[in-house]
């Protein structure tokens, strides 16, 4: 819908402008709020959790350009429908979306030599800045998204897994017919021979780059890396080694199969071992969905979450870097960050926050960074609309069950009744899981 909007019009028409920055601010506002309703919501909790774990695995930044609009479609057909798959399936799908090529600047890879044809408009990359081989994707694709920095590839191979992807673009004519958007052009891609990770690869075109795929997917580096990072994601922050490995072993013995890998870790006595149950310290992003689950009243509202994110300092497809958000609690634990966090626990458990609401119809900039602060900052107390009813002490513990340690519920017993939710929510027990 922006691209269409924006296809019409010249770029000196303010109105066209207004009208572009106006869709974008819709689209963007709304598919933030999608991304939480399900989180919150949705029966199918571990297909949202790992949503969540692949996104950040295979981050796209919404502020960069055109990834505002296509955010919503990467993480509906580039991340959902593979989040329990196969690795090499959800790899194939990230890899050929329009964001991640466009915020990795693949699309813009040529080979050396490569010469735009005069007055044509086929190619999806503006002539001028299709400047020669980029290598930020292959980069990342290596070093990110499959072997991990230790994965035994130097620099050359860096060089020579570009080549082999160069001509990997999309057209922007598409996107606006909503049609098939990843389009591979062999005018740009370097035809040349190619010596990567121990491979010799001849010209083959397209299947280069699909072949260099299949290798990364299956590489057993590839294979401890994300069993790494699975475990480092549901135990703890220095997951068991031998853990690791067993998981490694499941990845390589099925194919990538996420679900058997899973598995493997939830099946594992690491998983439920004293001293992994309540140690991984909560990104805010986990912190504010469990806050919101926990309160369980009606979220007709996820805009004074989105709000709080902001202020926790993980705003929802915020992160400009393509290596995510950390999972650690270094990463999140500060005496400034404990304060906000509890901040927003005393607002949701005093019904300070409009959750229960309906929202009013966004207008002017769609919802934009002042208006989000303005009418759904999860903190502030600014908010515009009806407040929530206030969290009932007793059934939030109930809730929380063993989350909550003795000793946590006998300090909260101590307290005036007023304060009990507020101090659950804000508990050390509730920041960890």
């Amino acid at each position: 819908e922006f691209l269409a909007v924006r296809a019409q019009g010249k770029d000196d028409d303010e109105q066209r402008k207004q009208q572009r920055r106006d869709t974008i601010g819709r689209i963007a506002d709304e598919t933030a709020q999608a991304r939480l309703v399900r989180a919150i919501d949705s029966p199918r909790q571990l297909e949202e959790v790992m949503v969540d774990f692949w996104f950040n695995h295979f981050n796209v930044f919404s502020g960069k350009g055109l990834d505002r609009a296509l955010v919503a479609t990467y993480e509906r057909d580039g991340i959902r429908p593979y989040a329990l798959g196969s690795f090499r399936e959800l790899l194939g799908a990230t890899a050929k979306h329009p964001a991640m090529l466009y915020y990795l600047d693949n699309y813009l890879s040529t080979s050396a030599d490569f010469q735009p044809r005069g007055g044509s408009q086929q190619n999806a990359a503006p002539k001028a800045k299709a400047s020669g081989l980029n290598e930020n994707y292959a980069r990342e694709l290596m070093e990110l998204h499959t072997l991990g920095v230790d994965g035994g590839y130097s620099q050359r191979d860096v060089t020579e897994l570009a080549r082999m992807l160069t001509g990997w673009t999309f057209e922007p004519r598409q996107l606006v017919k909503n049609e098939q958007t990843f389009r591979f052009d062999g005018a740009r891609h370097d035809g040349g021979d190619k010596d990567w990770l121990g491979y010799h690869v001849g010209s083959q075109g397209q299947s280069e780059g699909e072949f260099a795929l299949d290798v990364l997917a299956q590489h057993p580096a590839t294979a401890r890396h994300l069993s790494y990072l699975l475990a480092q994601y549901f135990v703890q922050d220095n997951p068991p080694p031998a853990l690791v490995e067993r998981m490694a072993q499941r990845y390589l013995v099925t194919r990538g199969d996420i679900r058997s890998v899973l598995r493997t870790l939830f099946f594992s006595p690491e998983f439920m071992a004293p001293a992994a149950v309540g140690s991984k310290f909560k990104t805010p992003y986990r912190f504010v969905i469990s806050a919101a689950r926990a309160a369980d009243i009606p979220v007709k509202n996820v805009r004074p979450l989105l709000g709080a994110l902001n202020q926790l300092g993980m705003p929802l497809y915020g992160c400009q870097t393509p290596d995510g958000y950390k999972n650690t609690q270094a990463a999140w634990l500060n005496p400034d960050a404990l304060s906000r966090r509890i901040g927003f626990a005393a607002s949701l458990a005093g019904g300070k926050l409009p959750l229960a609401q309906i929202p009013e119809t966004p207008n002017g900039d769609g919802m934009g960074k002042r208006q989000l602060e303005r009418q759904a900052d999860g903190m502030s107390g600014n908010a515009r609309m009806p407040d929530s009813p206030a969290l009932d002490a007793v059934q939030l513990l109930v809730t929380l069950g063993p989350a909550i340690s003795p000793r946590t519920g006998e300090t909260v017993a101590r307290n005036p009744q007023a304060l009990r939710a507020a101090m659950l929510l804000g508990s050390p027990d509730f920041m960890q899981h």
